[in-house]
C-alpha cells in the first residue's frame, strides 16, 4: 500500500512538473511572439517615417524647382553663363557710365538758376549805381549764369564793349564745364556694344571649334558657344542703350542751360545800357 501511495506521489509530481514546463513554454512563446510583433510594428513605423520624409524632400525639391527666379538671380545666372571675361568689361562700362551720368545730373541741377529773380536783383542795384552790391548778389548765387554776370559787372568800368567780350569769353568757359565728362560717357556708349560683339565672335569661334572636335553638327554641340555669344551681345546692347538715353537727357539739359545763358546775357546787357551814366 505504501508503495502504491509513493508511486502515485511520484506520478503527481511528474505531472505537475510537466504542467509547469508546458506553461513556461507557452509564456516564452507568447513573449517571443509579442517581441516579434513589437519589432515588426517598430520597423513598419520606421519605414513609414522614412517614406514620409522622402516624400517631403521630393516635394520641397519640386517646389524649389518650380519657384520662379528673382531678377537678381536671373542676372547672376546670365552673367556666369556669358563668361566673366567678357561680361566684366561690359559691367564696368555700365557702372562707370552711370557714375558719370549721376555726377553730371547733380552738377546740372545745381547749375540751374532762377534767372528772373537774379536779373531783378541786379537791375535794382544797378539803378542805384551800387555795382558792388550787384556783384555780391552774383557771388552768392550758384550757377554759370551768375558767374557770367559777375565777370561782366567786374569790367563795367572798362566800357560796355569789354563787358560784352568778357561775357562771351566766360560763357564759352562755362559751356565747357557743363559739357565736362560727356566724352567719357560717349566712349562707354561706343565700347560696351563692341565688347558684346567681340564676345559674340569669340563664342562663334568656340562653337565651330566644338563642332570640329566632335565631328558632328548637332544642336547640343553648337548651343553652348551660341548662347555665350548672344548673352554678351544682349548685355552690351543694353548697356549702350541705357547710357545713350542718359546721354541724350544730359545734352538736352545742357542745351537748355546754354539757351538760358544766352537769353539772360542779352537781358543783362540791356540793363547795363539803360542804366549807363
Amino acid at each position: 500500500m505504501k508503495k502504491v501511495i509513493a508511486l502515485l506521489s511520484i506520478a503527481g509530481l511528474l505531472a505537475f512538473s510537466n504542467f509547469n514546463g508546458l506553461k513556461a513554454q507557452e509564456q516564452t512563446a507568447e513573449a517571443t511572439e509579442q517581441t516579434t510583433t513589437d519589432s515588426t510594428a517598430a520597423t513598419a513605423d520606421t519605414v513609414a517615417e522614412e517614406v514620409v520624409a522622402t516624400e517631403e524632400t521630393l516635394e520641397a525639391a519640386a517646389t524649389e524647382e518650380a519657384a520662379p527666379l528673382t531678377f537678381h538671380q536671373v542676372l547672376k545666372q546670365k552673367y556666369i553663363e556669358g563668361g566673366a571675361g567678357w561680361m566684366t568689361p561690359i559691367l564696368l562700362c555700365l557702372l562707370f557710365g552711370l557714375a558719370l551720368v549721376i555726377e553730371r545730373v547733380l552738377y546740372l541741377n545745381l547749375a540751374t538758376t532762377n534767372v528772373e529773380k537774379l536779373l531783378a536783383s541786379i537791375e535794382e542795384n544797378v539803378k542805384k549805381g551800387d555795382y558792388n552790391a550787384a556783384k555780391e548778389v552774383c557771388r552768392n548765387t550758384p550757377g554759370p549764369v551768375a558767374s557770367i554776370f559777375y565777370q561782366g559787372l567786374d569790367r563795367v568800368d572798362e566800357g560796355l564793349e569789354n563787358v560784352e567780350k568778357a561775357i562771351t569769353s566766360y560763357g564759352g568757359v562755362q559751356m565747357g564745364r557743363l559739357e565736362s565728362n560727356l566724352s567719357w560717357i560717349a566712349l562707354f556708349i561706343a565700347i560696351a556694344p563692341m565688347f558684346g560683339f567681340l564676345g559674340t565672335v569669340i563664342g562663334m569661334v568656340q562653337a565651330f571649334d566644338d563642332i570640329e572636335a566632335a565631328g558632328d553638327i548637332s544642336p547640343t554641340v553648337v548651343a553652348g558657344g551660341m548662347k555665350v555669344a548672344l548673352i554678351t551681345t544682349v548685355f552690351g546692347l543694353i548697356t549702350g542703350l541705357v547710357l545713350q538715353i542718359c546721354y541724350n537727357y544730359l545734352i538736352s539739359k545742357i542745351e537748355g542751360l546754354v539757351n538760358t545763358m544766352e537769353d539772360s546775357s542779352i537781358t543783362f546787357m540791356d540793363i547795363l545800357i539803360k542804366n549807363r551814366k
